[in-house]
């Protein structure tokens, strides 16, 4: 017994290390930790070790301190503190856990980012970073926003191997600062999250989820739900996510300022379970984000066999060009939206099988099994001989 357990440690001790960088993890609920999670159990599959080092707090809950260390499904989660804003979330002591890596990942360009790349001498491990849209989500700040990428982000940007950017405008974006090391390598989807749960007939409800971000623009999606139900009482639309920018009241309040109660509902920080219980009596997704870094939510969407109907920002007009059965709608117009929201629906009802199993076909092109594949094949360029011998399956 002891030979083994000495034998497994043993064994468990040469694998190398990879460590996740990322501010928020679980418990939280959101695009980034959705993808930091789905790539750990693919590293783990893989054969590496894996540590997430990020806050000890949600940005929604700052004053509830969460575990300083946990294991989550074989990956350790070291929880730092933090001060500042949820966007740029000053913790120095991420250093302490770094010692023993073999490769670094950081997700999002923020202090993490700019803070391993200044102290790169001192820790000298190898890093790659998955840009998750930059900070570029609003046009809040926008000329300091330039003026900071060109020059602390481009400084920044020298100290790792890779770039990972996870669609074409942050390829585009990113190439301006660091040439060929920016790579296209768009985030994988757990299109089995929610597969196939979308209503099997049509129905006159819309479902949109994602953290109540400023950039998400909940406020457009309402007036458009206020034009629908206008015209026809039976529309409906469910809001699912998490506080961010807004909170919950915030979001109730604007819904009870249109005079929407009986005809919009909120799921606030609800499990997969809570969700696919939404998604079993709708037929359409709607976002209406001015920004999105890769569109994830939507493609969860389809995996479930929802048609998404979304605002045409950078990303979600590549995932039309890619998809023709994506919709795509200007919320910024109540009138106009509205009536895109309608003539799809119509699409729907006229043939719901065909178009649910369309949405989900193109949803599995996003699948992690498909996609981390890239991943593996970037650690093991970063790597080398050091990188597992095996390469174990995705997942």
């Amino acid at each position: 017994m002891n030979v083994t357990i000495t034998q497994t440690a043993a064994s468990l001790a040469i694998r190398p290390l990879a460590v996740q960088v990322v501010r928020q993890f679980a418990p939280g609920r959101g695009g980034l930790e959705d993808v930091v999670a789905n790539l750990s159990r693919f590293l783990l599959k893989r054969g590496y070790r894996v540590r997430v080092v990020t806050c000890n707090s949600l940005f929604s809950d700052p004053d509830c301190a969460l575990a300083d260390f946990e294991m989550i499904d074989g990956v350790e989660v070291v929880r730092v503190p933090w001060r500042g804003s949820p966007r740029y979330p000053v913790a120095p002591d991420v250093f302490r856990h770094l010692v023993d890596a073999d490769i670094i990942h950081v997700h999002a360009i923020d202090f993490f980012f700019d803070a391993l790349a200044l102290g790169s001498f001192l820790h000298r491990k190898p890093m790659v970073v998955t840009t998750h849209g930059g900070f570029f989500h609003t046009r809040k700040y926008a000329a300091i926003k330039k003026i900071w990428f060109q020059t602390l982000t481009r400084l920044s940007a020298l100290a790792y191997r890779q770039v990972l950017c996870c669609s074409q405008s942050d390829l585009a974006l990113f190439r301006e600062i660091a040439g060929k090391r920016a790579v296209l390598v768009e985030n994988g989807v757990d299109t089995g999250k929610f597969a196939g749960q979308a209503s099997r007939v049509a129905q006159r409800r819309l479902v949109t989820i994602g953290r109540f971000s400023v950039n998400k623009r909940l406020d457009r999606l309402l007036g458009a739900m206020a034009v629908l139900a206008s015209r026809d009482p039976r529309w409906h639309l469910d809001i699912v996510g998490a506080p961010g920018d807004f909170s919950a009241q915030d979001i109730k309040r604007e819904i009870a300022h249109r005079s929407l109660g009986e005809h919009v509902s909120m799921h606030v920080s609800v499990d997969n379970n809570a969700i696919c219980d939404v998604l079993n009596h709708t037929s359409l997704f709607v976002a209406a984000s001015v920004y999105e870094g890769f569109g994830l939510a939507a493609v969860e969407a389809m995996s479930a066999g929802l048609v998404p109907i979304l605002q045409p920002n950078d990303a979600y007009q590549a995932l039309s060009k890619r998809h023709g059965g994506v919709v795509l709608a200007d919320f910024s117009d109540p009138e106009e939206s509205a009536r895109t929201i309608e003539a799809a629906y119509s699409l729907v009802e006229s043939d719901v099988a065909g178009r649910r199993n369309a949405m989900i076909a193109a949803a599995d092109e996003h699948s992690w099994a498909r996609m981390a594949v890239h991943y593996g094949e970037i650690y093991q360029s970063v790597l080398g001989a050091a990188a597992p011998a095996t390469s174990g399956e995705a997942s």
